[in-house]
């Protein structure tokens, strides 16, 4: 239903009205722009006038003065871009600029594929500061909302929101030992969504194939979704399968919304390795049959051919019950260690896999190297090489694998319910960022977009680009006042040039910003100007649509 009425306010404004406001004075006036509101119809030619934090006129605003004036001639301004799936928790906390993505045109980034960053045990506190690497800082919040919350306070360039992570919720309530909970625990899992949709959470995120999450059965997968869809809640998933078995996780996708009634996307929909590629076709075709069907389902894609996770994601499920610690002890078992080798082994040849970040400084002399390269130094195969690599690394080695085909990007980009994400942490080409090497959709996802596959490739439009990252993300979230270039919504808005932008980080040299970004507003305030970061800090936790202000949390004292 939300998507219905949200389809037919963007039918309702699909032909503006022109704003007389020859006297008025504004914030900001950006004059002589093309508009595009990010409802996928055709660009307008107007003014845009700023107020506080909210749009307050489009149209003809020749006589109109503002204390800042941008002439927008030749350029386009569009609402600011929305990013399905960030991993900024950390970065947030060290550096709040959000450098790479702000200077991309993102001004929202969402959270929580599996894991969020609450509700949190002791415990959990515990083992996640043992766990840092470069980025270093204090969790002085429990709930997620709490983190949001402190984001906030703390000062961060962008919006942010986040989905409570299903793995996040199985270890708050049975730690991170593999089976399924019994019917007390599963009650407790659910009493958690309840609490942080009402707290804000946009829905929940799933990243089933790895642990703990992967332990996660559909049922229960289920039974939590129900509470968040009661709530307008989404369900996003990293599946089970990305290959071999990518028909069978499309399916359990299905099947989750279906039976809990709740609008279900997938996260960086691929179909991974090359073995596996003539499946995209099929793939498509089951979920457009599922939305003929009535369900609402839909997908976000990053834009380049490899993708990036842990080493250590290579390895069995059962072996890493118990985490990273249990995980290394394990391989030092030379007879369990034996076992991971010949499983692995069986799975055939990796891709080509690019190790970038690392832990231990010793291991820090390989960072760009292949495992190949790695294997031939050491004289040992690739299975050997890796797990020496997990171990000496406690698990912590950061990896690129080359497994995506780039003409099925073009094909999920053609589909008109697919967003963006990039799946990667907003950063910054100084600092301790650079102490290793990134993803390049780090810096570049969005500007490629325009870049690549608008202006070279013309896969799609501008107007529907622009859409894609903006009110199709915004309408799946339930983000209120956010999405479009609409008198009274936010005034979150991009200015860039359509000639120019463009992504030029690359795997080699991923630290580099995109180009062709003129401005950026958040909440009315300018963040870049003339391309440069102002160093403003405008951004809010953003509410999902259960946000309940008269209810408190209530899950301080979990443990």
């Amino acid at each position: 239903m939300r998507f219905l009425l949200f389809s037919l306010v963007l039918l309702l404004i699909s032909t503006p009205v022109f704003a007389q406001e020859s006297s008025s004075h504004f914030d900001v006036l950006i004059r002589n722009g093309t508009i595009y509101d990010g409802s996928g119809g055709p660009a307008l030619k107007a003014d845009l006038g700023i107020k506080g934090d909210r749009i307050a006129a489009i149209g003809d605003l020749a006589g109109a003065d503002a204390a800042t004036v941008i002439d927008a001639g030749g350029l386009a301004v569009a609402p600011g871009f929305i990013n399905m799936l960030s991993w900024s928790t950390a970065s947030l906390l060290v550096d709040g600029r959000s450098q790479s993505e702000i200077r991309q045109g993102v001004t929202t980034e969402i959270m929580g594929e599996g894991e969020s960053m609450g509700p949190l045990t002791n415990e959990m506190k515990e083992r996640t500061l043992s766990r840092q690497g470069d980025l270093k800082f204090d969790i002085g919040w429990t709930t997620l909302a709490e983190y949001l919350d402190h984001l906030e306070k703390r000062g961060v360039s962008p919006n942010v929101a986040s989905l409570i992570g299903s793995g996040t919720i199985r270890e708050n309530v049975m730690g991170l030992k593999n089976g399924r909970p019994t019917p007390g625990e599963i009650a407790r899992m659910c009493d958690i969504v309840r609490a942080e949709m009402e707290g804000g959470a946009l829905g929940i995120g799933s990243a089933l194939l790895y642990t703990p999450d992967s332990y996660n059965s559909t049922d229960d997968l289920i039974k939590m979704c129900k509470v968040a869809a009661a709530y307008g809640g989404i369900y996003i998933a990293h599946m089970r399968s990305e290959g071999e078995n990518l028909f069978e996780s499309v399916t359990e996708m299905i099947r989750i919304s279906s039976e809990a009634g709740i609008h279900a996307e997938i996260y960086h929909m691929k179909a991974g390795g090359a073995s596996n590629w003539n499946k995209m076709d099929r793939m498509l075709a089951m979920i457009n049959a599922a939305r003929r069907r009535g369900l609402n389902i839909t997908a976000n894609v990053y834009l380049y051919n490899a993708t990036s996770n842990r080493l250590s994601s290579r390895i069995p499920a059962w072996a890493q019950e118990g985490g990273d610690e249990a995980l290394v002890k394990r391989l030092e078992d030379p007879v369990v260690r034996n076992r991971v080798a010949s499983e692995m082994r069986g799975r055939g040849r990796f891709p080509k896999t690019i190790l970038i970040g690392f832990e231990s400084k010793r291991l820090r002399q390989l960072t760009g190297k292949t495992l190949e390269e790695i294997a031939q130094m050491h004289g040992k195969d690739e299975v050997e090489t890796l797990l020496d690599t997990v171990v000496e690394d406690n698990a912590f080695t950061r990896i690129v694998s080359f497994t995506i085909n780039e003409k099925n990007i073009e094909k999920e980009l053609k589909q008109p319910w697919v967003s963006l994400g990039s799946d990667a942490a907003s950063i910054a080409s100084e600092g301790v960022f650079i102490k290793s090497l990134t993803h390049p959709r780090a810096y570049g996802n969005f500007a490629r977009l325009f870049g690549k596959y608008v202006r070279e490739e013309r896969v799609i439009s501008m107007p529907e680009a622009v859409r894609r990252v903006t009110g199709l993300p915004a309408s799946n979230l339930g983000l209120d006042h956010r999405g479009l270039i609409q008198e009274g919504y936010f005034a979150d808005v991009v200015v860039f040039d359509p000639e120019k932008i463009r992504d030029v980080a690359t795997y080699e040299d991923p630290h580099r910003y995109a180009t062709g970004i003129n401005h950026v507003f958040v909440n009315g305030t300018q963040v870049v100007k003339d391309g440069d970061h102002t160093g403003a800090k405008p951004g809010r936790a953003l509410k999902g649509p259960g946000w309940n202000p008269r209810r408190g949390v209530g899950l301080s004292a979990m443990d």
